[in-house]
Parts: C-alpha cells; sequence; structure tokens
C-alpha cells in the first residue's frame, strides 16, 4: 500500500507541475486551486509513504517519478525538444530508481 501511495504522489507531482504551467499563463483562482491541491495530494501521499518506506529511496522515487512524469510530458503534450540527451537522462534516473527498490 505503502508504494501505491508513493507513486500516487509521484503522479500528484506531476499534475503539480501542470498546474504552476498553468499558473504562469493563466492566473485564476481555479489554476491556484488545482496547483495547492495536486501539490498537497502529493506531499500526503510522500509523508504517509515515508512512515513505511525510507526516506532515502521514497524521496528519490518521488523526486525522480516528478522529473521524468514532466520532462516526457513536456516532450510529449507541450511540444518541448525530443532530444536523445533528454531520453537517456530520464532513464538513468529511472533505473536509479529502480535500484534503490531493489536494495531496500
Amino acid at each position: 500500500m505503502e508504494w501505491l501511495a508513493l507513486i500516487g504522489a509521484g503522479l500528484f507531482e506531476v499534475l503539480g507541475v501542470i498546474a504552476l504551467r498553468q499558473v504562469t499563463q493563466k492566473r485564476s483562482m481555479k489554476s491556484y486551486v488545482f496547483l495547492v491541491c495536486s501539490l498537497g495530494s502529493s506531499f500526503l501521499l510522500l509523508s504517509y509513504s515515508m512512515s513505511f518506506i525510507s526516506m532515502g529511496t521514497a524521496y528519490a522515487v518521488w523526486t525522480g517519478m516528478g522529473t521524468a512524469g514532466s520532462t516526457l510530458l513536456g516532450m510529449f503534450a507541450f511540444k518541448e525538444p525530443k532530444e536523445w540527451r533528454r531520453i537517456a537522462f530520464i532513464s538513468l534516473i529511472l533505473a536509479a530508481a529502480i535500484g534503490l527498490k531493489m536494495i531496500t
């Protein structure tokens, strides 16, 4: 259950990045509420998962999911550059998160 909470936290983190983009483009109450709800949910789920998973592993997985998810979303949904180097470094982030899971 704690790993599902951590995955949820990572997904809400990506939503938080989308909300940040929305706030910078259109400052409305709706975009601010979306930002607070998505990042708040992310932190709550991260906090819960850290009760069971070591802090370093949980934080690394959470930030890795946020970084990889936001970068991939930017490339495919928002037409950001799709360079092979970006994809290679995202792969390294994901490999590190998997490695941490395997040793804990």
